[in-house]
Formats: structure tokens, C-alpha cells, sequence
């Protein structure tokens, strides 16, 4: 049960320190050679570091995670999962939505601390709030990249 705890709230500090911009904090969730997937592939703590802190220079310049519907399976010092995301966001000074999933792989490192190897995200959608949110619709391009639709048995 307590590493169950932990990586709920490896999960929880991940998304408090993305939405926050506490950048030095958010990458030593990771491990060194940790990586993010999704928008593009940020790999070990310094690319990660300029991937995170880029993401607000463009046109997305505000953001906030909600996670939920979280699984867990723990093998010893390694743990995979999904966790689903819901995450307004300002885009180009519109308001937007998104939602998708995260694929984790996590591991528990030498000082006993679990962290991400591998986040990847996918999304099943990202539209203007005025829009509607159809399934498949995609109005922020780099989202595209990273689009996952769920299906039967998923």
C-alpha cells in the first residue's frame, strides 16, 4: 500500500509542478535518462527541462491538469499504468479543452524514491470550448501528434 501511495503521488507532483512552472522540481520526477513522449520526446533531465519551460513561449500559455480514473500494477521496484487527463488550457488567448491519457512506466530508484522512466501522453481530443468537444477533433496541431482514440476493450 505504501508504494501504491507513493506513485499516486509521483502522479499528483507531476501535474502541481507542470501547472505551476516549477520546472528544476517537475524534472526530478523523472529519472536522469527519464523521458517524455507525446508533443515530441524529451529525454534525460536537462531536455526535459527545455521541453517543459518551452511548451508556455509558444502559443500555449496557460494550462491546468486534472487526472483521474488512475491504474496501477507494481512489480517490485517497477510500476506501469494509465491515469486519464482533462485539461483546460489557453491556446492563442482562446480558450480550449483537451482530454487524453497518460501511459506511465515508473521505478524505484536507488534512494527509494519512485520516479517517472517514461510519461507519455495521448490525446483522444482538443477543441475551442465554443466548439464542442467531438471526439477526433484536434484544433491545436502539436495535439495531433499525440492522438489516441479509445476504443472497445482500451
Amino acid at each position: 500500500m505504501e508504494d501504491l501511495h507513493e506513485l499516486q503521488q509521483l502522479r499528483a507532483h507531476y501535474c502541481q509542478h507542470l501547472d505551476s512552472g516549477r520546472w528544476d522540481e517537475l524534472v526530478e520526477l523523472f529519472t536522469p535518462d527519464g523521458a517524455f513522449v507525446g508533443l515530441s520526446t524529451a529525454r534525460g533531465r536537462t531536455g526535459l527541462r527545455e521541453f517543459f519551460s518551452n511548451l508556455q513561449s509558444g502559443s500555449l500559455s496557460a494550462w491546468w491538469h486534472f487526472s483521474s480514473n488512475e491504474t496501477l500494477e507494481v512489480d517490485d521496484d517497477r510500476a506501469t499504468g494509465q491515469t486519464w487527463l482533462l485539461q483546460p488550457c489557453v491556446v492563442d488567448r482562446q480558450s480550449q479543452l483537451a482530454a487524453g491519457r497518460y501511459v506511465d512506466t515508473m521505478v524505484r530508484c536507488e534512494d527509494g524514491r519512485w520516479r517517472f522512466e517514461e510519461r507519455a501522453v495521448r490525446f483522444f481530443w482538443w477543441s475551442d470550448v465554443e466548439q464542442g468537444w467531438e471526439p477526433g477533433t484536434f484544433v491545436w496541431p502539436p495535439a495531433r501528434d499525440a492522438a489516441d482514440r479509445p476504443g472497445a476493450g482500451q
